[in-house]
C-alpha cells in the first residue's frame, strides 16, 4: 500500500458581504455526519477541497455524480464505514452520456489502473511529519487483483532478500581478508614466515580469490654494481626480508639509451608489485661504469639509497676474465670446439693484463673497472655520501649476516635476516640460501672456478693497486683492507 501526502492547493476565497447572495457557480458546503463535505456547483457530487481525482488526464463529471466515460465511470461517494473518506469505487455499467457542453469536453483516461483511492481528510488521520500543515488529505492507493499484489509483494520479498544477502556477504568477506592479512603480517614479526615474499600471494578464500592492493613502484634501492663482485647474491639475501621487492632480471635502464628514451612509465612496469612500505630494489652492475647513469638517476630520484658491493681489484678481475672467457666459449659455433688463436680471449689472464714490457695494462677492462675510485667519484659528485653504502663482498662471501645488518640499518628497515637463512655450501665453496620453503642456491654459473694465475702477476697487479685503493678508501671514508702484495 502506498500512502502520499498531498499538498493543497486551494485559493483563498473572497468573503462576501453579509446579506448578499453567493456569485453563481460557486461551492456550496454541507455538514454529512458531522463531517463538513464540498459538494461540485453543477454536479452536487462530494469532492475534497484541495484537489480534483484525476487518471492520467483529466476525466468528465457528469450529472448522475461519476466520472469518466463509458467503461471507464467511476462513481463517487462517501464511505459508509467512514463518513469523511471520498471513495472511488470500481468501474460499473455504462450510462447514458449527457449532453456535453463545449466548454466540458475534455479527454478522457487512456489507462485504467487496478487501484482502488481513498481520500481520507486531514481531520480522519494523525498529523504525519514535522509540520502538519502541509497535508490537507491522504491518499490511500491499494491493488485491487491479488495476483498483482502478490507480484509486487514477491518483487519487494526478493530485492529486500539479495540486498541483505550482498551486504552480508561483503561484510564476511572484508572481515576474513583483513583478518588473513593481518595474521600475515603477524606472523611475519614474530618471525615465523622466514621467508616474507609469500605475502604477495593472493589471499584465497573458498570459491574465490583476493589480490591484496599492490601497485608498481619505482625502485627506492639501487644496486649499481660493481661487475664480478656478488650483485646478484647481494640481491637475493635482501630478498629474504619481509620489507623488500626485488625487479627480476638486470633492466638496464639508465645505461641504456633505447631504454632510457622509453621513459619512467616503461621503468616502472618492469618493477614488481610491492605494498606500501615495502622497498623495491633493481640491480645492474654496468651501472656503475655508464658515466651519465648518475644525473639520470638524480633525474628520477635525488634521495635514493645506492648499494656498492666491491670486492678486492685483482680477485674481481680474475673473475671478470673467466666470465668473459666462459662467455665466449659458449657462443662458439659447435664445429668450433677450441677459441681461434687470434681472439683475445685465445690469452690467458696473464697475457692480457701485463704487457710485453712487463708494465700492467690498464686498458684491459676488468682491471679498468677494478679502478673504483675512477667511477665511485662521479656519483659522489651527483649525490651525497650518506645515500651511497659500500658493501664489502669478500665478508659477504664469509659472513653474509654483518654485511646484511649494515644494509638493514642503511635502508632503515628492521633486522629479519639471520644465520638460520643460510647455510654452507661445500661444493660450491659459499652460503646459500634456506626459508621455509626449502634450500636455494645461485644458479651453476655463479661461483665458477677461477683458472690458476702465477703469483708473480698477482702480487705485481696487487702493487699497482695500491694507489688506486687508497684514492677508493679516502673518497668511501673507510679502510677495506685489501692486501698489498
Amino acid at each position: 500500500m502506498c500512502i502520499l501526502s498531498i499538498r493543497a492547493e486551494e485559493k483563498k476565497q473572497k468573503k462576501t458581504k453579509h446579506g448578499l447572495a453567493s456569485p453563481p457557480n460557486t461551492e456550496r458546503r454541507t455538514i454529512l455526519n458531522g463531517f463538513p463535505v464540498v459538494l461540485h456547483p453543477k454536479t452536487g457530487v462530494s469532492e475534497t477541497r484541495s484537489s480534483r481525482l484525476r487518471c492520467c488526464t483529466p476525466c468528465t463529471t457528469a450529472a448522475d455524480g461519476t466520472v469518466g466515460n463509458g467503461n471507464n465511470r467511476r462513481s463517487i461517494l462517501l464511505s459508509p464505514a467512514s463518513p469523511a473518506a471520498v471513495t472511488v469505487r470500481a468501474p460499473v455499467a455504462p450510462s447514458p452520456m449527457p449532453t456535453k457542453r463545449r466548454g466540458d469536453q475534455l479527454r478522457d483516461c487512456s489507462v485504467t489502473l487496478p487501484l482502488d483511492i481513498l481520500w481520507l481528510p486531514k481531520a480522519a488521520m494523525r498529523p504525519f511529519g514535522p509540520d502538519p500543515s502541509h497535508s490537507d488529505c491522504v491518499l490511500v492507493v491499494g491493488v485491487s487483483r491479488p495476483k498483482l499484489a502478490a507480484l509486487f509483494l514477491s518483487v519487494m520479498l526478493l530485492s529486500l532478500f539479495l540486498t541483505f544477502h550482498i551486504l552480508y556477504d561483503s561484510a564476511v568477506y572484508s572481515i576474513q581478508a583483513a583478518t588473513a592479512i593481518s595474521e600475515n603480517k603477524i606472523a611475519i614479526l614474530t618471525n615465523h614466515i622466514p621467508n616474507p615474499p609469500v605475502i604477495n600471494q593472493p589471499v584465497v578464500f573458498p570459491n574465490r580469490i583476493h589480490f591484496p592492493k599492490t601497485s608498481r613502484r619505482l625502485p627506492q634501492c639501487l644496486i649499481i654494481g660493481v661487475r664480478k663482485c656478488g650483485t646478484r647474491a647481494l640481491l637475493e639475501m635482501l630478498y629474504l626480508h619481509p620489507r623488500i621487492q626485488k625487479a627480476a632480471g638486470e633492466v638496464h635502464f639508465f645505461d641504456r639509451d633505447e631504454n632510457y628514451l622509453r621513459g619512467l612509465e616503461w621503468y616502472r612496469k618492469k618493477m614488481p608489485h610491492s605494498f606500501r612500505g615495502q622497498i623495491t630494489i633493481e640491480k645492474s652492475p654496468s651501472y656503475f661504469v655508464t658515466p651519465e647513469v648518475p644525473e639520470r638517476v638524480r633525474a628520477m630520484n635525488a634521495s635514493i639509497k645506492l648499494l656498492l658491493i666491491v670486492r678486492e681489484p685483482v680477485t674481481r678481475a680474475i673473475s671478470d676474465y673467466t666470465q668473459l672467457r666462459s662467455h665466449a666459449a659458449t657462443a662458439t659455433l659447435p664445429q668450433q670446439q677450441s677459441l681461434s688463436s687470434t681472439s683475445p680471449l685465445s690469452r690467458s689472464f696473464e697475457e692480457l693484463a701485463i704487457l710485453p714490457n712487463g708494465t700492467v695494462n690498464e686498458a684491459y677492462r676488468p682491471l679498468a673497472i677494478s679502478q673504483y675510485h675512477v667511477h665511485v667519484h662521479r656519483w659522489l659528485e651527483v649525490f651525497p655520501r650518506e645515500q651511497l653504502l659500500v658493501v664489502n663482498g669478500d665478508q659477504l662471501i664469509d659472513d653474509p649476516v654483518s654485511q646484511l645488518r649494515r644494509i638493514e640499518d642503511f635502508l632503515g628497515i628492521e633486522p629479519r635476516i639471520g644465520s638460520n637463512n643460510f647455510y654452507f655450501n661445500e661444493t660450491k665453496g659459499f652460503y646459500c640460501l634456506r626459508n621455509e620453503t626449502g634450500d636455494k642456491c645461485l644458479r651453476e654459473t655463479k661461483g665458477r672456478k677461477h683458472p690458476r694465475v702465477d703469483p708473480v702477476v698477482i702480487s705485481k697487479l696487487r702493487k699497482f693497486f695500491v694507489e688506486h685503493n687508497q684514492k677508493f678508501y679516502e673518497l668511501v671514508g673507510e679502510d677495506l683492507g685489501w692486501p698489498e702484495e
